[in-house]
């Protein structure tokens, strides 16, 4: 456990508490259990500590409980679960479930740590979402590339078989590993016979998917945690979060943090500063990237005193995003990290609209030039105008998020704007850098 004497879960009545864990750790929620080293939990050890599900008679209650509990989707969306579920309900015909396990963010690790170590969590989680719409069938999509966690669901999948369980039909899907191709409107459409690519409709996917059908897409550790609050309760569970942030949370550490690609599970109304600290870290960072690679820089002293929950993330213009903490180090150039961030961004489009396919690269090429110190004021001005033009022109939110990246980035790094505005790049720019971008194959680009 990274702390031992923080072992309570906040009442309504108690101080808030926190604690912060690794997989496997005492005291977690959705990590408890068996220790990395062990494997994939079995379906005995996973029934032996949690217990079997009721019957799936219990859907009515469900529901009840998934609306009582305010569970929100940790895939990045942010959208109340129960609200999705409703809508699927309301709809005519029989609701598609999807679990989307890809986690196209290039330096999260919350999916796949779950996938690979918790399946059955995450197979409860999609059983009992099935029971409350009615579906017979859940879908578990990943990237071809997923590696552990497909072999893991797999197995879960037969021993889950194998023992009788009253679940669903089981199908898992393999799509293109490319950062859009794992955006719901794009495994739906896989799914559905098209292309990898995700869409824009004014109707819910919920309510009427590509296919015709109702649509429920809930990313993995979303799932885990209906099948983890169904059992204890959604009181229990909310009280391990906050009011707009209820319930536990995961976090995967990136860039310079002491031990990137680390998943660790936060309970209670921790401050980033916490996090970092139970980590390994003994002061703030010249800045902390929230959210995901499409997310928000905050300054290092600002987010050292920041809970990670929602209300204290938006007074700095912040989300939870996907989970990510990115670690910015001292004597490292963040318009530089950005460049390389927002270059990646560009090239990771569905390449189907004018924002992606024209604005991105231009976006990339003046925060290049910015980070480079080449760039002027003129130059600044005609790259503010264009990321107005950009924001919310494209058919996927995939551009906005690039948008609010070097926005985030113009404002938290101002004083190194001013001396790059100068042709005075700071000798960060030249040293390698921390947030790592997947080698990208060819055939990642194959949309099917």
């Amino acid at each position: 456990m990274i702390d031992a004497t923080l072992r309570g879960v906040r009442s309504t009545n108690a101080a808030p508490v926190h604690r912060i864990g690794d997989i496997g750790d005492e005291g977690t929620w959705l990590l408890a259990g068996p220790s990395a080293d062990q494997g994939p939990e079995a379906l005995s050890s996973h029934l032996t500590r949690l217990g079997s599900l009721r019957p799936f008679e219990c859907a009515g209650e469900y529901r009840t409980m998934l609306r009582q509990s305010g569970l929100r989707g940790r895939g990045g969306g942010g959208f109340p679960l129960a609200a999705k579920l409703d809508t699927a309900m309301l709809a005519p015909g029989e609701p598609m479930v999807v679990i989307n396990a890809s986690e196209s963010e290039p330096a999260s690790r919350k999916d796949w740590t779950l996938s690979a170590y918790r399946p059955h969590l995450v197979l409860d989680g999609g059983a009992v979402i099935a029971a409350v719409v009615g579906s017979s069938e859940v879908v578990i999509h990943l990237h071809r590339g997923a590696g552990a966690p497909v072999a893991s669901l797999q197995r879960a999948i037969a021993e889950r078989r194998s023992a009788g369980l009253p679940d669903p039909r089981w199908r898992l899907s393999l799509g293109p590993d490319g950062y859009v191709s794992g955006e719901a409107s794009a495994i739906v459409s896989l799914l559905g016979g098209g292309e990898a690519r995700p869409s824009f409709s004014a109707v819910p996917m919920a309510h009427r998917g590509p296919s015709g059908r109702p649509t429920v897409v809930s990313n993995a550790e979303t799932t885990a945690h209906v099948g983890l609050l169904v059992r204890t309760g959604p009181h229990a569970w909310g009280a391990a979060g906050s009011p707009s942030s209820p319930g536990p949370q995961l976090v995967t550490l990136a860039g310079g943090a002491i031990d990137p690609g680390r998943v660790v599970e936060i309970a209670g109304e921790a401050t980033i500063g916490e996090v970092l600290s139970a980590t390994g870290h003994r002061q703030p960072p010249t800045a902390v990237l929230v959210g995901g690679y499409a997310g928000t820089w905050i300054s290092g002293w600002a987010a050292w005193n920041t809970t990670f929950q929602r209300e204290g993330l938006e007074a700095h213009g912040a989300g939870p995003g996907c989970g990510l903490l990115g670690v910015l180090p001292e004597g490292h150039c963040g318009l530089a990290e950005t460049a390389r961030l927002v270059g990646y961004l560009a090239g990771e489009t569905a390449g189907q609209c004018g924002p992606c396919v024209q604005g991105l690269p231009l976006l990339a090429d003046g925060c290049r030039a910015l980070a480079a110190g080449t760039l002027r004021r003129r130059g600044l001005r005609r790259l503010l105008s264009l990321a107005d033009v950009v924001e919310g022109g494209g058919a996927c939110r995939h551009p906005d998020g690039a948008v609010r990246l070097i926005r985030s980035a113009l404002d938290g790094f101002a004083d190194d704007v001013a001396g790059h505005l100068r042709g005075e790049a700071c000798s960060g720019a030249q040293r390698p850098p921390v947030f790592p971008l997947p080698e990208v194959d060819p055939s990642d680009r194959v949309w099917r």
